[in-house]
């Protein structure tokens, strides 16, 4: 194989993993936007279920947006009364973070952050903001006070 074909097959290659992984991200969960009602972002618990034929499954975590927020909020899901909210900026420098499984990271320096928003990697040295959630009529209210 000379250089150009190596160089056309690695490019191939690095763009298919790229939309690959884009792709699958996007299947697991993507942002939703939702309503902010006085310092409440509401979120109905059905935003978690994904059907399937006659089963239900349900998403791990969610990401919803608001015009208003400085940045999304991510909510994970742990059973039916146990979720936990997260606003997704890096406590070291402020970084947008993103999910990853059961994982937060920052993409600009690394940091990693629990499913509960509890630092486990640095640089950043602080939890992230988490906010209450409780459950009435099967609609999450998140608390942004």
């Amino acid at each position: 194989m000379d250089r150009k074909q190596f160089l056309k097959a690695c490019g191939f290659g690095c763009l298919a993993a790229i939309s690959g992984t884009t792709i699958l991200q996007g299947c697991s969960s993507s942002q939703i936007s939702r309503e902010i009602k006085e310092s409440d972002l509401l979120v109905p618990i059905s935003d978690f279920i994904i059907q399937k034929g006659t089963k239900s499954a349900f998403k791990k975590y969610i990401v919803i947006q608001n015009d208003i927020l400085k940045a999304p909020i991510c909510v994970f899901r742990f059973s039916e009364s146990d979720y936990c909210a997260m606003f997704m900026l890096c406590t070291h420098q402020g970084a947008e973070l993103q999910v990853f499984g059961d994982k937060l990271q920052c993409p600009a320096h690394g940091s990693e952050f629990s499913n509960r928003g509890n630092i486990e990697t640095g640089p950043a040295d602080t939890d992230l903001r988490k906010f209450p959630v409780t459950i009435e009529n099967n609609i999450l209210k998140i608390s942004l006070k």
